[in-house]
């Protein structure tokens, strides 16, 4: 074994760090996992071992720490960050029970910066691979250290050592499991035989253990049936490990039985230490949070190996900054008003410091710890500690603040997420619209992912995210916190239209109505462009039958009829020439030549053959490639062309499709999509170009443009 190593070891026994004098700092450990993986379950379980509740809660009854807010509850999901702290011999840890389901992934991705280890939750069920993948990839280019914790093994109907395989995949580093299962058979009230895991055996220890409900497991003798399980996945645990220990391979290497003596088992335990903190490896535990079973390993194996938060500020490259605190989460709180929920990374931060972030400055108003929905207060925070800060008005999520004068370099912000639905806002009352500018402002301060558009084209004002529950909690937390009931539409298409064939046409204002009057004379060429081209306007005047001085207006009264066309829509692509005119020396005017110019297009614009263009988009979407036949075949379905397909970089089993898709086929494709990916296919769409939309589709766009006519 290397020095450093020893050092690792060494410093874990003394429980400092090295070079540290005082207590160890916090460290602070993310939750994360598919969607009902039971992550909240095992928050529960670790704040009733270690003393900060009573009895655990369950999040069917509504009575968990995690999932407080009413949002939560009332779809019995995680739905944002829920933070909690813990004690357990002696050292101090931050839990971050993180949402589940892809459509609140931005959060939990952005809280996982602020963390120094994840805890990844999952179900004994190969099904929840792709799930899986997409946190294990987050995490190994985060380089954030991981362990799985392999939930629910009470009702496991696969064995581990079929499930490990199954699950692999998911991850670039080896899976290692720690633990094995002792299974017992009993027979069923019906007479069947079922299967149960009531134990384990620690592999790294060589010990057996019994679970024992919502308490601490008991070592018992070694199960006679076992034996050889347990040596050839010990084995098989300690060939992982050697191949980053040269050492321990060429022990494996002699083939002599792996020793049981303390200096042997010091090595491993070294190795284990070391391996997860370079992200090397993954380690694997069992346990059912539920039973509260395999939470105290869980626990030891975090304080013994997870790192501490001098390596996630490296990570974070603020190594030099004398003190930077990360803020991943901010809430608006009906009392204490703005809180911006952070990571101290270096430094002491004291209620009423004055912090910086890029440039601008602004006093703490008050230093907070968190648990669930409870706020209490917190003294001075230091580097470990996860504190919620008052009044920082400036502060955003994403910010890292400091002491020092005239900010911090920020780091590069977690990207990705580009939203994928959306909805129309509409105010029954326009009274209330600045309360509601005010209210939205607030609400995507505190979801960042959310995106708020005052579209020009359709004139609404559209609320986007990352899927129908995502939007749907916004506008519940809307409701809740600021009082604001609004109707939700869909979003509308910016249809254009454009025209086929030229024309000429002529446009006479002449108005009189006593003393002067108003006269403008003008003859124009209309003609189509290619897609694309725009609006285009030019003069060919001779004579001076228009004067150069009402030209512009000319242009004017143009590009103002073709914000709506005959159709209804905006105009593109067309060539207008101002060919031919006549004014008056005394009534000709800017405002007459702008009303004839007008006149003309109306004229004209009816006889080129308009037609209706409807926007079609550049789409890609990126899908596990066991799906990717299905969506090959939606995508026709939606009136889209698939131009292009390849393997997902750096991805293994995904796959990228490009394909050309009106916007009008988008509105719920991403429903679709995650029906078909166990929920994580997406896509991104940006605009390409605009076509022809004819027939049955055109009239139904057209008709109510009709009957507002009329």
């Amino acid at each position: 074994m290397g020095s450093q190593s020893s050092q690792h070891s060494a410093s874990q026994r003394t429980g400092r760090t090295v070079g540290e004098q005082g207590r160890r700092p916090a460290r602070c450990i993310a939750i994360v996992g598919p969607y009902l993986a039971g992550k909240t379950t095992l928050l529960e379980a670790i704040l009733e071992r270690t003393g900060g509740i009573k009895r655990a809660g369950r999040v069917a009854d509504k009575s968990s720490v995690g999932d407080a807010s009413a949002e939560a509850r009332a779809h019995g999901m995680s739905v944002e960050l829920n933070i909690a702290d813990a004690t357990f011999l002696g050292d101090t840890f931050t839990f971050i029970d993180c949402p589940g389901s892809v459509e609140f992934q931005a959060e939990t991705f952005t809280g996982l910066a602020a963390c120094d280890a994840a805890v990844i939750v999952c179900e004994p069920d190969p099904r929840r691979l792709s799930a899986l993948q997409v946190l294990f990839k987050h995490l190994d280019d985060a380089k954030i250290p991981h362990l799985l914790f392999l939930n629910k093994i009470d009702t496991a109907s696969t064995p581990v050592r079929d499930i490990l395989p199954a699950l692999q995949p998911a991850s670039t580093k080896p899976l290692v499991l720690r633990q094995i299962p002792i299974w017992e058979t009993s027979t069923s009230a019906g007479g069947l035989p079922t299967t149960k895991a009531t134990g384990f055996v620690d592999l790294a220890l060589d010990r057996a253990f019994v679970y024992r409900p919502h308490a601490t497991a008991e070592v018992i003798a070694m199960p006679p049936g076992i034996l050889d399980r347990e040596k050839q996945a010990r084995f098989h645990m300690l060939e992982q490990l050697a191949d980053y220990d040269d050492a321990l391979m060429e022990q494996l290497l002699a083939d002599t039985e792996p020793p049981q003596s303390p200096q042997f088992m010091g090595q491993v335990f070294d190795d284990l230490t070391r391996e997860f903190r370079d992200g090397l490896i993954c380690p694997v535990l069992l346990g059912s949070a539920e039973n509260g079973n395999g939470i105290l390993r869980l626990l030891k194996t975090l304080r013994h190996d997870a790192p501490f938060v001098a390596t996630t500020a490296r990570r974070m490259k603020l190594e030099t900054t004398k003190s930077a605190a990360y803020v991943f989460k901010t809430l608006h709180t009906g009392h204490g008003g703005k809180l911006s929920v952070a990571r101290v990374l270096t430094g002491t931060f004291t209620d009423g410091a004055l912090v910086c972030s890029t440039g601008s400055e602004e006093r703490i108003g008050g230093i907070a710890s968190l648990r669930g929905a409870d706020v209490s207060k917190h003294g001075a925070a230091v580097a470990g500690d996860t504190v919620a800060f008052s009044r920082l008005d400036r502060i955003k999520t994403g910010d890292v603040i400091t002491l020092e004068r005239g900010g911090i370099v920020q780091p590069k912000r977690v990207g990705g997420f580009a939203p994928v639905y959306s909805s129309a806002i509409v105010m029954p009352d326009r009274r209330d619209e600045v309360k509601l500018s005010a209210a939205l402002t607030k609400l995507v301060e505190e979801d960042p992912s959310l995106t708020l558009e005052h579209a020009a084209d359709t004139q609404q004002v559209v609320l986007a995210g990352h899927g129908e529950m995502h939007l749907r909690v916004a506008f519940e937390r809307l409701q809740r916190k600021y009082g604001m009931t609004v109707d939700r539409q869909p979003r509308r298409v910016p249809y254009k239209e454009t025209i086929r064939s030229a024309t000429t046409a002529k446009g006479r204002h002449k108005k009189q109505t006593g003393g002067h009057g108003q006269f403008g004379d003008v003859t124009l060429m209309i003609r189509p462009m290619p897609r694309g081209s725009g609006l285009l306007f030019d003069e060919k005047v001779v004579g001076g039958a228009v004067p150069r001085q009402f030209i512009s207006s000319v242009e004017i009264g143009v590009r103002d009829y073709l914000n709506r066309g005959p159709l209804g829509f905006p105009v593109i692509d067309v060539a207008v020439t101002l060919t031919d005119g006549s004014a008056h020396s005394v009534d000709s005017s800017d405002m007459a030549f702008r009303q004839a110019a007008r006149l003309a297009m109306s004229n004209g614009m009816a006889e080129c053959q308009p037609v209706l263009l409807e926007p079609v988009m550049a789409v890609q979407i990126i899908v596990p490639n066991d799906a990717t036949a299905r969506v090959t075949g939606m995508v026709p379905q939606r009136r889209g062309q698939i131009t292009g397909f390849d393997a997902r970089p750096g991805w293994q089993g995904w796959d990228i499709i490009d394909a050309r898709i009106p916007q009008s086929e988008l509105g719920d494709l991403i429903i679709e999509l995650r029906s078909m990916t166990a929920g994580v296919g997406t896509y991104t769409a940006s605009f390409d170009h605009y076509a022809e939309l004819t027939g049955r589709l055109a009239d139904a766009v057209l008709a109510p443009k009709a009957e507002a006519a009329e």
